[in-house]
């Protein structure tokens, strides 16, 4: 059975006691997310796994042995991982990419670029020489080569991935490197004492067994939350829905796009701070922070004391959770990258392809999976500080999710939507089945809306997608919706 085996095999990646999957169950619905790759198989194990390390640590803080049941339901993760897709800000759609994020012919093939921030656009142009013309740029591209127009925007500070087929990928020395590593790397900062959690989850009551909601994982803990676009901002928007206090802080001339902060702010706070000029202001926040999740690409950080061994001297019994595209070795390891130039360089968008046209996934899977791997690296680190102690890193990057969806995942059959798990019917009634169980039969997939919302912001009238994270007595929804960007206090409440 894919997904009960691929949730085992990001449990195991994580650390976990194999025995707790047996408290996941699946509702699989054919049809959504659909894919030549095993697109809903990655989805629902990162949703699975973060969910059963967030369960974990919520029966490690109610003091009870049994760990609530996890639900995983296949409508609900394709509606998060298309969350951006759904937002509607007082009715209005989402701006997507801008007319220079996209995929062009090239001499010999095609490359794909990112300019949806202005310092992007303007590195991209200055290093091709090019007006900001859709159709002179066009032109220009065309007479040269895909490799070429890479190698001299990331010279400049760009971003632009030449196509490659997996072989290409596959042969080249940072595949690897990211090859080498783990689906999620971890390991001790230092050896300070047992984690004391001094703000408890709400513990049981009424008959044995019964957890009483909201169950939050993660209350009383502090984040600090330095990343952007989407990965980082997924897997703190989802501490932050189990009870963080998740404080985003962006450099102030850096605003994010609006529609991008508004899908991934819910339950933040968001504030600016200059660590050029206001590093005592981030020393007081960091004094009494227990998570520091970073996104910006290797080193950029670094120069401010922000790599995992720099901040765990200054504050022992830190968890570091790092977020990188590349990965932070190899010969790409100071590149810059997003979700769409992943699917290009590894060869995905030449699978998803056709008609001699580059493809895409059906969700940015990369950058939302990646965010749950990276949100339950940190409740496993959590967890395990409470019995051994230690300051913890976790490290996850795109490529290595891509590696996993395009060779550690069993490939879909015939038309993608998840192979035999559907066709063999393992599910109880209603579509759901335990990770190892077996049941009835598959669940219709009656669209998006059940997994939608409304609610009122600072923003305006907000329509977003529901959390997928989803445990016995877990939270439903975020505390709080986004606010305006940078608006908050860089303090914390």
């Amino acid at each position: 059975m894919t997904g009960s085996v691929d949730i085992r095999h990001v449990w195991s990646a994580l650390g976990g006691d194999p025995a707790l999957v047996s408290a996941v169950s699946q509702v699989v619905r054919p049809g959504v997310l659909d894919a030549r790759l095993p697109v809903r198989d990655l989805a629902r194990a990162c949703v699975g796994a973060c969910a059963l390390a967030a369960a974990e640590l919520a029966a490690r803080r109610a003091g009870r042995a049994e760990v609530p049941g996890v639900r995983v339901d296949d409508g609900a993760v394709a509606a998060a991982f298309t969350s951006e897709r759904h937002l509607r800000v007082d009715g209005r759609e989402p701006v997507a990419f801008a007319p220079l994020s996209r995929l062009w012919r090239t001499a010999d093939g095609w490359v794909r670029t990112h300019a949806n921030y202005p310092h992007h656009r303007q590195r991209l142009l200055a290093a091709l020489g090019a007006p900001g013309d859709v159709d002179a740029l066009e032109a220009m591209l065309a007479g040269r080569s895909a490799t070429e127009v890479e190698e001299s925007v990331y010279a400049a500070g760009g971003l632009a991935v030449a196509l490659r087929t997996p072989e290409q990928w596959a042969a080249s020395a940072q595949a690897a490197a990211v090859a080498r590593r783990p689906l999620v790397e971890r390991g001790r900062l230092d050896a300070s004492p047992a984690r004391a959690f001094t703000s408890p989850a709400p513990r049981s009551a009424g008959p044995p067994g019964l957890l009483v909601p909201p169950l939050l994982p993660a209350a009383g803990l502090r984040v600090l939350d330095l990343t952007r676009v989407l990965a980082g901002p997924v897997a703190t928007r989802t501490l932050a829905l189990l009870g963080a206090d998740v404080l985003r802080v962006d450099p102030p001339g850096m605003p994010e796009l609006p529609d991008q902060h508004a899908d991934t702010g819910f339950g933040k706070r968001s504030a600016t701070l200059d660590l050029t000029r206001h590093q005592e202001e981030f020393e007081e926040l960091l004094r009494t922070a227990d998570v520091v999740v970073t996104g910006y690409r290797p080193g950029a950080l670094d120069r401010f004391g922000l790599s995992p061994e720099a901040l765990a001297a200054r504050r022992p019994g830190l968890v570091v959770a790092r977020l990188s595209a590349w990965g932070e070795y190899g010969p790409w390891a100071g590149r810059r990258g997003f979700d769409s130039l992943v699917q290009v360089a590894t060869g995905i968008a030449v699978i998803e392809g056709a008609a001699g046209r580059p493809g895409a996934l059906p969700a940015q899977a990369l950058d939302h999976g990646t965010g749950y791997l990276l949100a339950a690296g940190v409740l496993r680190a959590l967890t395990e500080q409470s019995y051994e102690g230690g300051g913890r890193f976790v490290r996850v990057t795109l490529a290595r999710t891509a590696a996993w969806l395009t060779g550690g995942l069993r490939p879909a059959d015939g038309d993608g939507t998840g192979g035999p798990d559907d066709a063999d019917g393992h599910g109880d009634a209603g579509g759901a089945r335990k990770a190892g169980g077996t049941g009835v039969g598959p669940a219709a997939y009656p669209g998006p809306d059940p997994w939608l919302a409304e609610r009122d912001s600072g923003l305006g009238r907000l329509r977003y997608a529901l959390p997928p994270v989803s445990f016995r007595g877990g939270p439903t929804d975020w505390a709080r919706p986004p606010g305006p960007w940078g608006a908050d206090t860089a303090r914390w409440t």
